[in-house]
């Protein structure tokens, strides 16, 4: 009776010591990231399978090295023209969406190991399904350092190498215009409208746009705050901006537009051809993109030519290209980015 008590016992540590060890390993096998809205999210240890929902994070994942685990993207990434032309295999990448919404059924035959996403309702979709998501949205500087960090994190392998270097260069670049623009006092106004569909849909303060604008040696001529707000076309006259940025077209498309519209046309900058595309990458420079980094030098060249005269705009896109990409723009290739062309 006592020898089979003992089995018993033996066999139930036997057990519990087994169960134990696999969850240690089940454990190592993990690991949990903290994600931009705060939550806390279990994913693999070792991620070779990314589903990435928001097209700026595609040109983070792209940065630090990851492109080769993405198995999702958006339609809008594949279409990407400078994207596509640094790394050609994107357009074979599965794109699990009909319109603006997330194909679950799709998005799982992907076999992701995690999911990456901006927008709630695609996270909330991808939950349901039981698939780790980690929400990459940003709305700043300091925002876009912790996501940066955050996706390295994900990707893991030499990523989070890559990310420390890249917020360097994104320090040195702002430094580096600050140093140039010590003591300037003139501050042009400056207007961005998000994209030449809607020219009275504009980017107002305590956005990432304002951001820049300041850094660059300007103020935001609308004071209203808010991420692609809309305002009318009175109040963009009565602030009469003497630089106009519209982003998602090129400076030769954008001056033909407000020339051509009859409520524009008489603005400051419109008669001083001081309108310009914003320059669009692997992702559009002015919002969402690691290309942050080049957009404050330009910008600051823009508003202020003299104190950054010593800054070559297409030096800096080429090895930034050459660093992040492992892509050598020619100079035409740096010059069509700068103006806006795809």
């Amino acid at each position: 009776m006592k020898k089979q008590v003992l089995q018993v016992v033996m066999g139930l540590g036997a057990l519990v010591l087994g169960i134990t060890l696999m969850s240690a390993v089940h454990a190592s096998q993990t690991h949990t990231v903290t994600d931009m809205s705060g939550r806390q999210v279990k994913i693999p240890r070792k991620v070779n399978r990314v589903a990435d929902l928001w097209h700026a994070n595609n040109e983070v994942v792209l940065l630090l090295g990851g492109q080769k685990k993405l198995v999702a993207t958006t339609p809008m990434i594949k279409k990407t023209p400078w994207f596509k032309t640094v790394d050609p295999q994107i357009t074979q990448v599965k794109s699990p969406f009909a319109g603006q919404e997330i194909q679950i059924e799709e998005l799982l035959k992907t076999k992701p190991d995690v999911v990456i996403a901006a927008d709630p309702a695609q996270i909330k979709t991808a939950q349901e399904a039981k698939l780790p998501v980690v929400n990459a949205m940003f709305q700043d500087f300091a925002g876009l350092r912790k996501s940066v960090k955050l996706t390295a994190q994900v990707l893991g392998g030499n990523a989070p190498q890559v990310a420390n270097q890249y917020l360097k260069t994104l320090d040195r670049n702002i430094n580096l215009v600050k140093q140039n623009l010590n003591g300037v006092q003139s501050r042009p106004t400056v207007l961005h409208i998000v994209g030449p569909t809607d020219l009275t849909k504009v980017d107002g303060t305590k956005t990432i746009v304002d951001e820049w604008i300041k850094l660059a040696g300007g103020q935001n001529a609308i004071q209203k705050s808010g991420n692609m707000i809309s305002v009318t076309s009175e109040e963009l006259v009565k602030a009469d901006p003497a630089v106009i940025i519209i982003g998602q077209t090129s400076t030769k498309q954008a001056r033909r537009l407000l020339s051509q519209d009859d409520r524009f046309k008489n603005l400051k900058a419109v008669k001083d051809h001081r309108v310009y595309g914003n320059p669009q990458g692997a992702f559009p420079w002015d919002r969402y993109s690691g290309e942050e980094a080049l957009q404050v030098l330009w910008a600051a060249k823009l508003l202020h030519p003299k104190q950054m005269q010593k800054v070559n705009m297409t030096q800096e896109t080429q090895n930034f290209y050459q660093k992040y990409y492992h892509y050598q723009l020619t100079n035409q290739q740096a010059h069509a980015i700068l103006a806006g062309d795809k």
